[in-house]
């Protein structure tokens, strides 16, 4: 009875925080693969925090899952010094996560989702030459549909750095696939 409590509680807060949680640990990671691993771990600690002390524990969810992405962010990246300090690199190197992007089928005919998908893939691999903040905005303004003002808010940049840097490289996207089509 108290596990389906907890769980029904997790899954409230969940669904009300995931966003601005994805959000913040995308904006403060130095390394935009390491993102959905923090996200896990935050509430991961979420949950188990939950079942130690209950439920009811929890007062403001959303401030206290961002405090607890904060936590993770920054003991990641300490544990990532003090391992290399101590390591070679190499062990250190992770082999990077790939997101599956998925579209309903249902809704498209095969060939258009096909299409779709391909474009999805080679924009994805065009960007992974990008630097991470041009990752970061991608993703942010894209997948969690920010504005570029809560992008620039996240990030600690102006909403001009954002917006150039975002319709820099949408133009470089174009450009690219135009010289595509002309050959």
């Amino acid at each position: 009875m108290v596990d389906n409590i907890i769980t029904s509680r997790f899954n409230e807060i969940y669904d009300s925080t995931n966003k601005q949680a994805l959000a913040y640990i995308t904006a403060k990671c130095s390394n935009f693969e390491d993102v959905n691993d923090i996200l896990q771990e935050t509430y991961m600690e979420l949950y188990d925090t939950m079942l130690k002390k209950g439920a009811d524990y929890i007062d403001n969810a959303e401030a206290f899952v961002i405090e607890l992405a904060k936590r993770k962010v920054y003991r990641h990246y300490t544990l990532i010094q003090r391992m290399k300090a101590n390591m070679s690199l190499s062990v250190v190197t992770a082999a990077e996560d790939k997101e599956i992007i998925e579209y309903e089928i249902s809704e498209m005919d095969l060939e258009e989702s096909i299409c779709t998908n391909e474009l999805a893939a080679e924009i994805e691999r065009l960007l992974q030459k990008k630097p991470q903040d041009i990752r970061k905005i991608f993703f942010l303004r894209f997948s969690l549909e920010l504005t570029l003002g809560e992008i620039a808010e996240l990030m600690g940049l102006g909403e001009s750095q954002v917006k150039n840097k975002l319709y820099r490289t949408i133009n470089e996207i174009r450009t690219y696939y135009r010289e595509g089509e002309s050959q």
